[in-house]
């Protein structure tokens, strides 16, 4: 089973069909940066125009259910998320609905402070606020994840202690491992994964040892050595793969409509567009190099198996329904 647990790429029938010649089972999708609540409908719609061209190659996913019905019939499910809580707008009301509608996902922050938590690009951490305490208790109830892939330490601290279900990293990588703002203190993974939660490992350059020239040797040993620390069973995959992506898209992740100025976040001046990405993974076809790559570091087929796509179906399993019911 594969399954990844973060992708924005320019989508197109290209990419579906690269993802079947991948044999990739599952992907969480991102379908909102930014956006009002209407916005997103509107990108609800044009996922529903997808599923209806390409009924052979993709499914819209709900439930863990809809994996093995994928795999099934020879399709890739896709479930949905935010990578921003902006879709709710500042109405906890919305997180039923956009649960209704298909979203199984959501980031209580994008790099800045929220209404309901601090970013990783806020300099000062006020942790999770009086709103964001109401929505996650919201989340909670109705099966929409809490995500703090973009969130400061002690906001996603207190997520993992304030939730009553599992929360996730869905894209980020060890910051003991490649200092970088998005990534990820042991002290942040141990609260997230030593309470059932998940970290999925992120292909993005900017998050990798050495950027676009890291190894895949490089990128393995890392998640074998996290396993060691925190154990295999709460360790996924999140490439943050942004495929086919113009540079005005990272522009729009990065700026939104908060600021006037371009802000390259995790780049530079000298390169504020897309990083290339890493020549052994270039787009869903080579996930294979990562699954040899980590047996090639000593991890047996039953912990590859784990980490390319068993832990997210089972954290899928256990999330996506009403508390209680999932």
């Amino acid at each position: 089973m594969l399954i990844d647990g973060l992708q924005y790429a320019n989508w197109s029938e290209k990419i579906f069909r690269q993802m079947r010649a991948g044999g990739v089972d599952a992907v969480h999708v991102t379908i909102a940066y930014h956006e009002s609540f209407r916005e997103t409908v509107l990108n609800f719609e044009a996922w529903n125009r997808w599923f209806e061209l390409y009924p052979d190659l993709i499914m819209k996913g709900l439930t863990a259910s809809d994996i093995d019905q994928a795999r099934e019939t020879g399709r890739t499910a896709i479930f949905f998320g935010f990578q921003n809580p902006s879709p709710i707008e500042d109405d906890i009301g919305l997180v039923e609905i956009v649960h209704t509608l298909g979203a199984r996902f959501m980031q209580l922050t994008y790099n800045n402070q929220s209404l309901l938590a601090t970013g990783c690009y806020e300099a000062e951490d006020t942790g999770i606020t009086r709103m964001g305490r109401q929505v996650i208790k919201e989340m909670n109830r109705v099966g929409l994840v809490v995500d703090m892939s973009h969130s400061a330490d002690r906001s996603t601290i207190e997520a993992a202690e304030i939730s009553e279900r599992p929360i996730a990293i869905t894209h980020a990588n060890p910051s003991s491992w490649a200092p970088a703002r998005r990534n990820k203190s042991d002290d942040v993974i141990r609260a997230v994964t030593e309470r059932g939660g998940m970290l999925g490992f992120s292909l993005y350059p900017h998050h990798l040892k050495d950027g676009s020239a890291c190894t895949v040797e490089s990128f393995c040993e890392m998640i074998a050595r996290t396993a060691d620390t925190f154990g295999t069973s709460h360790l996924g995959i999140g490439s943050d793969l942004c495929q086919d992506q113009p540079d005005s898209v990272v522009e729009w992740m990065r700026v939104g409509r908060w600021s006037k100025d371009i802000d390259y976040g995790e780049g530079s001046a000298a390169a504020p567009g897309f990083p290339p990405m890493q020549d052994w993974f270039q787009d869903n076809r080579d996930f294979g190099n990562i699954a040899d790559g980590l047996r090639a570091v000593g991890m047996s087929d039953a912990e590859v198996a784990s980490v390319m796509g068993g832990n997210w179906y089972r954290f899928f399993a256990e999330s996506f329904g009403p508390e209680g019911r999932a």
